[in-house]
Order: C-alpha cells, then structure tokens, then sequence
C-alpha cells in the first residue's frame, strides 16, 4: 500500500511539475521580441487626433498602339485606416514583415511624488531603430542609452492597432 501512495505522489508532483512547466513556456511563447523601425511619431500633452501615414495604391493603364500615341492612366486609391484619438506620446512601428505597430503610451502616474500632481512624459526613443516585446495589448520598446549599448530605457506603450502592409510591400 505504502509504494502505491508513493507512486502517486511522485507522478502528481511530476504531473504538477510538467504542467508548471507548459504554462511558462506557453506564456514565454506568446510574447514576441523583435527589432522594428519607428516610421512616425507625435506627442502631445493634450488630446489629438493621430493618423497613421497613408499608403497608397495605384494603378497604371497604358492604351495605345504603334500608330497611336499612347495615352497613360493611373488611378490612386488612399487606404484608409482609423485615426486614434490619444494623448502622449504615439509612434508608428514598422514590424519586420511590413506590418505597422499604432502604440501609444499616455503620462504616467509617481507614486514617490505624494501630495503633487505625480505624472511624467512617457520615454521615447530618440532614435529609430529600436527593440519592441509585443506581449497580449502591450509592447514594452527599449533602446540603447550608451555608447557601448549595454545600458538602455525603455517604455511600456499600449498596442492601438496593427495595419497590415500594403500592397506596393506585398510585390
């Protein structure tokens, strides 16, 4: 009797052991880091409408023969995407695959500065290449502060949209 409720022990903790172990490795999973290229950015203290930066596409129609001279067409049509009404800091991330990342990060709040109005500017990088770990609404950017790059900041932005590449990218 005493190897049977050993047995089971051991295969519970096991079994508690392994699902420990999926749930960090799923949770691990899930967040993704890349390097991304900030394409746009605005900042304000106040609301303000932001606009992504409108991609277009196009098409050419080229008539005419050898007798004929040739007469061009080209036809433009705007995307179209939501503006965002936000205040702070909002950027425009390029994603690896040509996606753009709409993030935007409002002032936060100092618990140290009690008594007084406890916010500050969100971060943002002074640079355009930069790090970003997309995990669930979130992605947290970083880039290097010195000169070697071991020391860098970073922020936490909410993630507002991703619009998808465009079709002069997609070619």
């Amino acid at each position: 009797m005493t190897n049977i409720w050993l047995n089971s022990t051991i295969t519970r903790a096991a079994f508690l052991i392994l699902c420990c172990g999926l749930a960090l490795c799923s949770a691990v999973a899930k967040a993704q880091q890349m390097d991304v290229k900030v394409i746009d950015r605005q900042e304000s203290d106040t609301g303000y409408t932001y606009q992504p930066g409108i991609h277009s596409t196009s098409t050419t129609r080229t008539t005419g023969d050898s007798l004929n001279p040739a007469n061009t067409t080209t036809t433009t049509h705007p995307t179209k995407f939501s503006s965002f009404q936000v205040s702070g800091a909002t950027l425009s991330l390029q994603l690896p695959d040509g996606r753009i990342a709409v993030v935007n990060c409002d002032s936060k709040f100092q618990p140290h500065l009690a008594g007084q109005t406890a916010r500050r500017s969100c971060r943002t990088p002074p640079i355009n290449e930069i790090k970003a770990d997309f995990k669930n609404s979130n992605a947290k950017l970083s880039w290097p502060i010195s000169v070697d790059g071991k020391k860098v900041e970073s922020e936490t932005y909410r993630i507002l949209g991703v619009i998808p590449k465009s079709v002069e990218q997609a070619h």
